[in-house]
């Protein structure tokens, strides 16, 4: 499962800090796990996929169409 990191006002609209997620077969960039986390929490994924919301990968700053694994570190950080 990849962790998923949520900082300031995204920790409170995902209910914590932290969640770890299932990234299954048809989740491979950051824009499919954002698609993912909206299907299953609208105002979540409305919160993340906001134009300003920072992503960082392992440490790393990621455009959405990086990839992502299971074993990866996710970070959404609003501005």
């Amino acid at each position: 499962m990849a962790r998923l990191l949520f900082f300031g006002k995204l920790a409170d609209v995902a209910g914590g800090r932290e969640r770890d997620w299932p990234l299954g077969a048809d989740v491979a960039t950051v824009r499919d796990l954002i698609a993912a986390v909206s299907a299953e929490d609208a105002a979540l994924g409305a919160a993340v996929s906001h134009g300003s919301v920072r992503c960082i990968v392992n440490e790393t700053m990621a455009p959405l169409d990086d990839a992502i694994a299971e074993e990866d570190e996710i970070a959404f950080i609003p501005p």
